[in-house]
């Protein structure tokens, strides 16, 4: 009958090696880095801060000082790890003025963090959330 070869262990194996050497088998891509001046990130990097704030109790709103690295990796959506430093700005939780806030230059109120997070989004439908989020102080 057709498919006698296949019935040997050994054989199939090594046919399963030997087309995923010559790259037959495509995987998710996993994660990769990515360009930071992509158009989404400035949405996702909007949404961090923004999440960030709302679960902070601190008194100065924060915002996001640099971008120190960034991954995505195409699921059903789009998947961003990030690595971010926050600095605390001049702007009060409560304000009411622009959200263009200069960073804190006061010495005794400066305050950063650098933020490693991941972020799942579908930004076709606008859609955000945070998945992980750890901050250490800088």
């Amino acid at each position: 009958m057709g498919g006698g070869c296949w019935r040997n262990p050994l054989l199939l194996l090594a046919a399963l090696v030997l087309a995923a050497k010559l790259g037959h088998f495509q995987r998710w891509g996993g994660f990769r880095e990515k360009s930071t001046s992509q158009k989404n990130m400035n949405s996702t990097l909007k949404f961090f801060i923004e999440t960030y704030n709302n679960a902070s109790n601190d008194t100065y709103l924060f915002g996001v000082d640099k971008l120190l690295r960034s991954q995505m990796q195409l699921t059903t959506g789009v998947e961003y790890m990030v690595s971010v430093k926050i600095s605390r700005t001049k702007c009060k939780r409560n304000s009411t003025k622009s959200r263009s806030c200069p960073v804190q230059s006061k010495k005794n109120l400066k305050k950063s963090f650098i933020c490693d997070f991941l972020i799942y989004t579908v930004p076709w439908m606008n859609y955000y959330q945070l998945w992980n989020n750890s901050c250490l102080e800088a």
